[in-house]
């Protein structure tokens, strides 16, 4: 998850911003799904650009934080052979419905700002049908 990211960055990240979109949902509808922009804005947080980050996807700084933790933590668990610390089914449980649930409502809210910002000749442009 963090190694895409790190390679469009070290390559080249300098016309991101006006490349298409290859997620499937976004080409058949024109309409972004609630990962679109998450692996744009993982990349403007390896440049450091945390503005552009947030603006392409909410979740994108919080997924590297998350990922590079949870790299370290097994990494340690790995080579100490021993688990540092474990959540209980029923925790996982409801962190996941929390988590579900705020993506939703970020979805929902994103939405709506892209149709009120965008008209349907712009719309239909982000699809593969014009």
């Amino acid at each position: 998850m963090l190694i895409i990211p790190f390679l469009i960055y070290y390559n080249d990240s300098s016309n991101l911003e006006n490349e298409q979109s290859f997620c499937p949902f976004k080409m058949a509808t024109g309409f972004p799904c609630p990962g679109c922009g998450i692996t744009k804005s993982m990349v403007f947080f390896y440049d450091g650009n945390i503005y552009k980050s947030l603006y392409y996807h909410l979740f994108g700084p919080f997924v590297v934080i998350v990922c590079f933790f949870l790299l370290v933590k097994f990494s340690i668990e790995f080579f100490k052979n021993k688990e540092l610390f474990t959540i209980s089914y029923q925790n996982k449980k409801n962190m996941a419905y929390i988590i579900a649930a705020i993506l939703i409502l970020y979805h929902f809210v994103r939405l709506i700002y892209f149709v009120s910002t965008n008209e349907y000749a712009d719309i239909l442009k982000e699809s593969i049908w014009m």
